[in-house]
């Protein structure tokens, strides 16, 4: 843990799980067809990846994938493919990614985002489909400038409060 960061409190799965639901529920609005709207239910999931990756892995996160691409009506396992991706990304570096605060973070899990929106094209087009506009480009950069935020949010009900001890120097 870097020197002078704060001690968090456990998380509680219940929170877990309604943010989750509440991403869910934020990605099925019906914001007609906006292709470079930010995908919160994946900057949630990799977000949980990173700071509970025991809790949250890439079963549930292909579980989410199935259920956003049943709404959506896309190709079966399109999105669940992403989210799984998503995951596994932030399984192999999320111990690196603790390191560094938020806006540095951010700009790491950058890249994790811009491959799964690719990955998303690529199905696509491979299943027929047409090729994105390119403002689809925007959706990557969003949810990247969306992860501070969300560490803000979701890290807040775990911060123990600052509290002076003599005998407890934590």
């Amino acid at each position: 843990m870097p020197r002078g960061q704060q001690l968090l409190l456990p998380v509680n799965p219940v929170f877990i799980g309604a943010s989750l639901a509440a991403a869910l529920a934020i990605n099925m609005l019906p914001l007609g067809r906006v292709l470079w709207m930010p995908d919160v239910l994946m900057v949630l999931l990799a977000f949980w990846g990173v700071h509970q990756p025991l809790r949250v892995g890439m079963g549930l996160a292909f579980v989410f994938g199935l259920c956003m691409d049943v709404h959506q009506s896309a190709l079966l396992g399109q999105h669940a493919l992403a989210y799984a991706l998503v995951l596994f990304g932030t399984s192999m570096t999320h111990r690196r990614l603790l390191w560094f605060r938020a806006w540095l973070q951010a700009l790491q899990m950058l890249g994790l985002f811009v491959g799964a929106h690719a990955l998303q094209a690529l199905i696509r087009l491979l299943s027929g489909g047409v090729f994105p506009e390119w403002d689809i480009l925007w959706a990557p950069v969003l949810e990247a400038l969306l992860w501070p935020l969300a560490s803000m949010l979701l890290l807040a009900p775990q911060r123990r409060a600052p509290d002076q001890d003599a005998n407890r120097p934590l």
